[in-house]
């Protein structure tokens, strides 16, 4: 297609239904560096996506309509979000226009001229790009990168990278787009992957654990000999070792690691951490992220480094430089003594070592979390138990509005109530509240100095964090 194009003295038309979402927002900006012209479309958006969408440049539709295709693009990539009836997809479809998904493209124009690096994983498959992306950097790589976040330590949250370099992807086992139900990263053509975790999610599309064991079994098979599996030793992605037909590396606490960390006293807000790779020491790191789930995503981006040759002494001074993800443990607000935190975690491990890291990075404070209950399976009783052990570490928890309550049977939806009991039960103090209002409200006149208001969600939560802003910030007005 592209080279129609060349012949045609133009550059090649590309148009995104979906233009909002992360990874699509991420391949709008390797199009556009690529040489594509770009359009798209999306629903009202809210940052920081909004202004990622902002930042390209180029028109964007607010709202589906067939008429947005009326520019006559060559080929039309459809967010994983979209499905049939949407206008844009059914005229796309009526008109015999070229369509692909996002990680088919990627595959195809980014992917086969680059060395792919793939960061899968159940958890921390953001910060886990990131960080190996700016350590790659910082290396001396020159990388591409698609991390499906905003990186505070990169323009962008995508760039395409020279060819030939490696290319670090983020690569989600959710499903590619309507018309594809494998997991994305299917496509990646991953030399290195690296797992962080497998764990029970999106059980929208997988039925059960083994489900999505066998799907990243399956992408283990588009590893060539010569490249590697990089697995933590600490979870269920230790037993991906057994299905691999390239080489194996493990990292972790586990005595076994491959690529092993002992965890130090932190020192001057670093967390410090000795590493032996296979039983022979390595050298030591400071890492500037709390929690012990961060320090397992460090140990796998210095396991990609190392892999690709990069020396020990410049590996832990890029660690050392890492500023981290938004949303990711992201402080937003300081005010009145308090600490106002913004986190995407919505599984119930996640929480669970969110919430350990905020005790660890603020020691003897109060942890007060709001959460939203909005991913597929969280706004289900599937995960009722976990959410009730990953919880019961706050010293306060709300439990905000179910999100798109209507969609799901009574019988299904997440108990709040019978939850915000048990957690009382536990002697926790608990509440539910549908009203976001409500909760700013009572969140505010009961702020006390050393709190920490930990917002959990993998969505706006009703824009309560620039509500938070906007009642309590020291430059708003009283």
């Amino acid at each position: 297609m592209t080279n129609e194009n060349e012949a045609l003295g133009r550059k090649p038309k590309v148009h995104f239904i979906g233009i909002g979402g992360t990874a699509m927002v991420a391949g709008a900006r390797l199009a556009l560096e690529a040489g594509w012209e770009v359009r798209g479309s999306d629903v009202p958006l809210y940052p920081p996506t909004s202004d990622m969408v902002a930042a390209l440049g180029v028109p964007v539709a607010s709202g589906f309509d067939a008429a947005n295709l009326d520019w006559a693009p060559d080929l039309v990539l459809v967010g994983n979000a979209l499905s049939r009836g949407n206008p844009e997809v059914e005229a796309m479809l009526e008109r015999r226009l070229r369509y692909a998904s996002l990680p088919e493209w990627l595959k195809e124009h980014v992917l086969r001229q680059r060395h792919s690096v793939a960061v899968c994983g159940t958890h921390g498959k953001t910060t886990t790009t990131a960080l190996t992306a700016h350590v790659l950097q910082g290396c001396g790589m020159d990388p591409g990168y698609l991390i499906g976040g905003q990186p505070l330590g990169f323009e962008h949250s995508a760039r395409l990278g020279p060819e030939g370099v490696p290319f670090v992807i983020e690569g989600d086992e959710y499903d590619t787009a309507f018309f594809d139900k494998r997991a994305k990263f299917f496509h990646y053509l991953p030399e290195i992957a690296v797992v962080t975790s497998v764990e029970f999610d999106h059980g929208d599309i997988y039925a059960d654990l083994p489900e999505i064991e066998l799907a990243f079994q399956r992408m283990l098979r588009q590893i060539p000999k010569d490249g590697c599996l990089i697995a933590c030793a600490d979870n269920r992605a230790a037993h991906l070792k057994a299905h691999a037909f390239s080489r194996v590396a493990t990292y972790g606490f586990s005595e076994d690691a491959d690529w092993r960390g002992e965890i130090l006293d932190a020192q001057d807000g670093y967390q410090r951490m000795r590493i032996w790779h296979d039983h022979q020491a390595w050298g030591s790191i400071e890492a500037p992220l709390a929690g012990k789930h961060n320090l397992l995503n460090t140990l796998a981006a210095v396991a990609v480094a190392a892999t690709l040759g990069a020396n020990p002494e410049t590996i832990a001074a890029a660690v050392r430089t890492f500023p981290g993800v938004r949303r990711r443990m992201e402080v937003f607000l300081e005010t009145k003594g308090a600490v106002f935190v913004d986190d995407f975690a919505h599984h119930p491990t996640a929480i669970r070592e969110t919430v350990a890291a905020a005790r660890m990075r603020w020691p003897g404070q109060r942890i007060r979390v709001l959460f939203e209950p909005r991913s597929n399976t969280t706004v289900t009783n599937r995960f009722f138990g976990d959410l009730a052990e990953a919880f019961s570490a706050a010293d306060e928890v709300w439990l905000g509005p179910i999100f798109r309550a209507d969609r799901i049977p009574e019988t299904e939806r997440l108990d709040r109530e019978a939850l915000a009991n048990h957690l009382q039960r536990g002697g926790g103090e608990a509440h539910v509240e549908d009203d976001v209002e409500h909760i700013l409200e009572a969140v505010c006149d009961t702020l006390c100095p050393g709190d920490v208001i930990l917002i959990l969600s993998n969505g706006a939560f009703g824009g309560i964090h620039r509500r938070f802003v906007e009642l309590l910030s020291p430059d708003s007005k009283p």
